[in-house]
């Protein structure tokens, strides 16, 4: 029975990553700028906050969710401008910098916390996992908080191993790329990271 929540959990947990969306558009390039490992702990930073998520929603924690509601506006504030924020930034950066992996890198952890933060300011995410327990018959759990544990395990692993498979993907092609093709991929992104950052305002209801 855990064997299946986890199981569960894990194609849970790999379809909600998924989607393209900003954090996606922020690993793949992370990958093209500073190798495999940059990417992939971008979407980890992902992964343990949609994991944080999950936890919400599988172990009953209204009174967290309801306030994770009730704050949206000012998650979705916050995240849209850091969003705007990442997008100019990307879209400024110059090629050789980009290219040259040690020039503006800052470390792993830094990664990690940039998507993390981005992941846990989106109010929509817990709503998600809300709406697909409820939806799969998920909210009750025959084995307790052991079935709980593992469908949240699982969630971890499949969005772990999404990303693991985006960054591995993008890291083939990541040799072949110039300097110029380069700068085109950072204005590129970086006008999509605006577009979300836009578009979570837009959702604010000002």
């Amino acid at each position: 029975m855990d064997l299946l929540f986890l199981l569960k959990g894990a194609g849970l947990g790999f379809a909600i990553a998924a989607p393209v969306g900003p954090i996606g558009v922020l690993c793949i390039r992370k990958t093209i700028q500073f190798g495999r490992l940059s990417g992939f702990c971008s979407g980890l930073g992902a992964a343990v906050a949609d994991a944080i998520y999950a936890i919400i929603a599988a172990f009953g924690l209204t009174f967290v969710s309801d306030f994770i509601v009730q704050g949206q506006f000012w998650l979705r504030l916050i995240g849209g401008a850091f969003l705007i924020y990442l997008g100019l930034r990307t879209f400024f950066a110059h090629p050789q910098e980009t290219m040259g992996a040690h020039g503006s890198h800052k470390t792993l952890f830094a990664d990690f916390l940039s998507t993390f933060f981005l992941t846990l300011t989106n109010p929509l995410t817990v709503l998600s996992f809300l709406a697909v327990f409820a939806g799969l018959g998920l909210t009750t759990f025959s084995g307790g908080y052991a079935s709980a544990t593992c469908l949240v395990l699982g969630v971890l692993l499949g969005s772990t191993i999404w990303w693991l498979i985006l960054s591995e993907g993008v890291t083939l092609f990541r040799k072949k790329v110039s300097q110029k093709v380069m700068g085109w991929i950072n204005r590129i992104a970086g006008i999509m990271i605006m577009a979300f950052g836009l578009l979570a305002w837009s959702s604010v209801g000002w």
